[in-house]
């Protein structure tokens, strides 16, 4: 189910907002909240509902296991390994059991070995993003920075949460707990008005920003080896910007819908494209990811603690990792290693990179991030080559269908994402004049969406 589809917008939503708020028991809530999760997760395909249970059900039994044995080392180390290798084994298979095989059947090409044929696997949705949930959870239990619940339904309700399941941002426990804890007490009216204005300028960024600009450029780059460089790079800005306001419309609606029911999620974008350098891109880049990268990987690796050599290994493994959690393609290691390296260069000349203008740093980051952009939207090495070969070598070829347009949103993304203020800094405030607009920029989202077929949110492949 999509959170820009009929089905959800005129269904699923009002059913489960006016059940939940006509619910008074804390427990009540909480189990409504998970049956609307596995309702929402399972409307794609039932079967998968399984896999989250299962690891729903494991993660919470080691909780309460280091509640009843956690002055035990031995039990306490088992609790801790055992949960996160199934949830790491259930990923491994789903995500890139057939990476390994296409790998292994690349390797051995020299060899008189017959290849292996890839399995017939779908990949559950938001699989990446809930078993970090889960992950983080019982890393934060063995820490010691939470106290595991001993309510299954409390826990099954963070896991599942519809507005955060398939997307993220990556929620740690520690910061739903005490919404959660105090889930029956909560005001109705004391956050509607800021959870619609987050849903509404979340669907807009998806549906008038995204979705116009994917309309223009997905065409177009299907015939990325006979493109102009002009085109290459109009369709390579196209997809930046498609790519954010995609993902970040997806955030700001999971936000908004968070105040509908209470919830505090955290933002995951601070205006990414404003940033002055790679360290400071991914602190505002998919900031879920990258605070659970640095926290529960970096960190633990030594961080930049044990000299210069292990902080650039450290980085540069966060980043590799970082880019396979993204796909299950050597694209997306690439684009990892290629930020990883940013951000090794950022910290071996980051004197010379900050004494440069403002402005020219921004420019530079925002170029480098969009050639970042081609790899990581490329479906082979072929097809990235390809493309950075239109871009960087001046060449003629096909223009882009709708150029003229796509020209124009460009402009009106690139004043909202490098001028405009985000989501978080806006104050919400529903005077009568900012409250028509928002209705009305509602209103022809609905329109959109009622007269065509809702587009998947891109990052669902990951």
């Amino acid at each position: 189910m999509l959170f820009n589809s009929p089905v959800f917008l005129f269904a699923f939503l009002p059913i489960a907002y006016f059940v939940f708020w006509a619910l008074k028991a804390k427990q009540h809530r909480h189990i409504w909240l998970t049956l609307t999760g596995y309702v929402f997760y399972g409307w794609w395909n039932p079967k998968f509902c399984l896999v989250m249970l299962f690891s729903t059900l494991v993660s919470y039994l080691a909780g309460l296991g280091l509640l009843k044995f956690g002055q035990r080392r031995e039990w306490r180390r088992a609790l801790l390994i055992v949960p996160i290798a199934i949830d790491l084994s259930l990923l491994g298979y789903f995500k890139y059991c057939n990476l390994g095989i296409t790998t292994w059947n690349w390797v051995t090409t020299w060899s008189n070995r017959p290849p292996i044929q890839p399995l017939d696997i779908i990949l559950p949705l938001g699989i990446s993003f809930y078993t970090f949930h889960t992950i983080t959870y019982i890393v934060d239990s063995y820490r010691g920075v939470i106290t595991p619940t001993r309510s299954f339904w409390e826990f099954a309700c963070y896991v599942s949460l519809f507005s955060q399941l398939v997307a993220g941002p990556i929620v740690r426990f520690r910061e739903l707990q005490g919404d959660l804890e105090k889930i029956d007490t909560l005001n109705r009216s004391a956050y509607l008005n800021i959870g619609f204005s987050y849903f509404v300028i979340g669907i807009t960024q998806k549906v008038l920003l995204a979705d116009t600009v994917a309309s223009i450029i997905d065409p177009a780059l299907k015939l990325a080896p006979s493109l102009s460089t002009t085109s290459a790079w109009l369709c390579m800005l196209g997809y930046t910007y498609q790519l954010y306001f995609d993902f970040a419309g997806y955030s700001n609606m999971a936000v908004g819908l968070g105040y509908l029911f209470g919830m505090h999620i955290p933002q995951n974008f601070n205006s990414p494209y404003k940033a002055l350098n790679p360290s400071d891109f991914w602190g505002r880049w998919h900031i879920s990811l990258s605070r659970c990268l640095k926290d529960y990987l970096y960190i633990p690796l030594g961080g930049n603690r044990k000299g210069d050599l292990r902080t650039y290994s450290n980085l540069m493994l966060t980043m590799l990792l970082g880019g396979l959690w993204h796909g299950a393609s050597w694209t997306f290691v690439f684009w990892g290693a290629y930020h990883g390296a940013l951000l090794c260069f950022y910290k071996t000349f980051s004197k010379q990179w900050d004494s440069l203008p403002k402005a020219f740093q921004r420019g530079l980051m925002f170029t480098l991030v969009v050639l970042g952009w081609t790899v990581f939207r490329a479906d082979s090495w072929v097809n990235a080559v390809t493309l950075l070969n239109r871009m960087l070598i001046p060449q003629s070829g096909v223009a882009v269908i709708g150029g003229a347009t796509l020209v124009v949103m460009l402009a009106i993304c690139a004043l909202i994402a490098h001028l405009g203020a985000n989501a978080s800094e806006l104050k919400h405030e529903w005077h009568p004049l900012p409250a028509l607009a928002m209705t009305a920029v509602f209103v022809i989202c609905i329109a959109k969406i009622v007269g065509g077929e809702p587009a998947k949110f891109l990052y669902f492949q990951f």
